[in-house]
């Protein structure tokens, strides 16, 4: 039977879920969104067509995260969501319990690392690891975890920011804080109800801070006209808005990730910090691509940043990468075993 054996490694974010097969790569990305039915309580979609469903459903279905900072935030959906993405990247081995590894945010609570095992195994899945994002990211960003060398990966999601320091395969200091994407999406969606009176969805401001935003003020500002409703007639209505204004909107929740940066840098040892400086801060994470994102951790640390390459798909390479040398990264990776 170990020949039929599949594994799967899972990026299961607050704002999309990935999952890696070894041997094919991710053969899956899609939003951790689902669908329900309000008057039966079912599962109508899940993913990319529960997504397009957001701000657009009657009364008798909502579409909602069922993750939320970077944990489960309803368990029964999570479960269901995990059910349907296992079986989906499975295809024809879906009769195959996999052992799964998924990834969690830095700071997470016992409690709910041992919901996600749980949700996990509940899903279908034969064994189930949980391995912290940070890690995963520095592998799947092709960092050497295993060197005597200081390694900083600042990992922003749409939940957390994760923030470590690694060397000889394990974290030496770390923080996850509770603001990422989602916060912008907020922050942005708070400044266009007071700047211009108008409600704007969700996707919207997603669309806003894709397009628009940047980390650091910019000479040469883009423009995006928006469409919502406005407050106070209830009618749709259309304004313009511009990149140096969405990055002054989004100036506190920025200053929130910039100091998780700090603290960590503060506890770390000296000798390691100064690898840090020699080599500079990884971003991952689909949050990191901000616009100028790097050039502002520069500014207000001192220490080089870059983006790693497919910063968005690092966490999930890293447990596909962790997978398929199980045996060379257990140590470093699993933090419990159901």
């Amino acid at each position: 039977m170990a020949l039929f054996r599949k594994n799967l490694g899972i990026d299961l974010g607050t704002a999309n879920t990935l999952v890696y097969v070894p041997g094919k790569g991710i053969v899956l990305l899609e939003p951790s969104v689902v669908a329900v039915s309000e008057q039966d309580n079912k599962i109508l979609a899940v993913g990319d067509a529960a997504k397009d469903m957001i701000g657009k459903t009657p009364d008798s279905i909502i579409a909602y995260r069922p993750m939320r900072d970077g944990v489960i935030a309803d368990y029964r959906v999570t479960e269901a969501m995990l059910r349907y993405y296992m079986t989906k990247a499975l295809g024809k081995w879906s009769f195959v319990k996999p052992d799964v590894l998924i990834s969690v945010p830095a700071g997470i609570t016992s409690t709910e690392r041992r919901a996600v095992i749980e949700a996990a195994l509940k899903a279908g899945a034969r064994n189930a690891y949980v391995a912290k994002e940070p890690i995963l990211a520095a592998i799947g960003a092709g960092i050497p975890i295993y060197e005597s060398r200081g390694h900083m990966v600042v990992d922003i999601g749409g939940g957390t920011t994760d923030v470590a320091v690694i060397s000889l395969g394990g974290i030496v200091a770390s923080t996850s804080v509770k603001c990422a994407g989602n916060k912008l999406d907020t922050a942005i969606t708070d400044f266009i109800k007071k700047s211009f009176n108008l409600a704007i969805g969700d996707r919207t401001a997603e669309q806003i801070k894709i397009k628009v935003a940047s980390a650091v003020p910019v000479d040469d500002e883009i423009t995006m006209l928006i469409k919502g409703r406005d407050y106070l007639t209830g009618l749709p209505r259309t304004a313009q808005v511009t990149t140096n204004e969405i990055c002054r909107a989004i100036d506190k929740e920025l200053r929130i990730m910039i100091k998780a940066i700090k603290d960590v840098l503060q506890e770390t040892p000296p000798e390691l910090a100064s690898d840090i400086i020699d080599h500079g801060i990884i971003m991952t994470g689909g949050t990191s691509q901000l616009r100028s994102f790097p050039e502002l951790v520069y500014r207000r640390t001192g220490v080089r940043a870059r983006l790693a390459e497919e910063p968005m798909l690092c966490v999930a390479k890293g447990t596909g990468e962790a997978l398929e040398h199980l045996d060379m990264y257990k140590r470093a990776l699993l933090l419990k075993q159901k």
